[in-house]
């Protein structure tokens, strides 16, 4: 299976996607960032500067951050964070759809996700935030080999998480809540099992 931005916008025009009601956790947006290129769809990521305070220090990630109470919606916290991170100004009718909230697994915190097509491949700018980035082939998410289980210590724990291996030996994973983000967006056109944790035979 090929994964298409005309099948990726056909499937989130029709989805509903389950929204967090407000209540006590902090809030946080991301925005999933797509751009076809001649040889594919691309999925863009950041690696997060290492810093003790950040739980997610050093983590790929879609850009993205907490909702400051000057952002008027979470939308606009995920692309105040886009532009403060890597420089890109996102227009809102480049959106083409919302995934699901989800909440943190081991931290009090609701996130939303906008996806996002990126019509022309943009000259970025990472902040201090962010160690690097990049764009990646979509179709390669449907690789098994690339996906599997971890063991990693994370707020002082010893955890086992699933994951994607985005870069090869000796680079961060993708785990966590942006790897959540990406399964449900696999789930969604119909490429990955939720309940075998692997990739849909064809």
């Amino acid at each position: 299976m090929l994964i298409t931005l005309e099948e990726i916008r056909r499937v989130l025009a029709d989805y509903e996607p389950q929204l967090a009601a407000a209540g006590s956790k902090q809030r946080a947006a991301v925005a999933l960032l797509l751009h076809q290129c001649r040889d594919g769809l691309q999925i863009f990521f950041i690696e997060r500067a290492s810093h003790p305070r950040d739980p997610w220090s050093g983590n790929l990630a879609f850009p993205g951050g907490r909702v400051d109470p000057e952002d008027a919606d979470e939308q606009a916290a995920a692309e105040r964070e886009t532009r403060e991170e890597v420089g890109l100004q996102l227009k809102r009718d480049w959106c083409i759809g919302r995934l699901d909230d989800i909440h943190g697994a081991y931290l009090p915190i609701q996130v939303a996700c906008f996806v996002y097509r990126i019509p022309v491949m943009p000259q970025l700018s990472p902040n201090e935030e962010v160690t690097d980035c990049f764009w990646f082939p979509c179709d390669d998410l449907l690789d098994p080999s690339r996906h599997g289980e971890i063991s990693l210590h994370w707020q002082g724990r010893l955890r086992t998480a699933r994951a994607i291996d985005l870069l090869g030996p000796g680079r961060p994973v993708l785990w966590g809540i942006t790897y959540r983000l990406v399964t449900q967006l696999l789930v969604l056109l119909g490429c990955w099992d939720r309940e075998r944790l692997q990739i849909m035979d064809d």
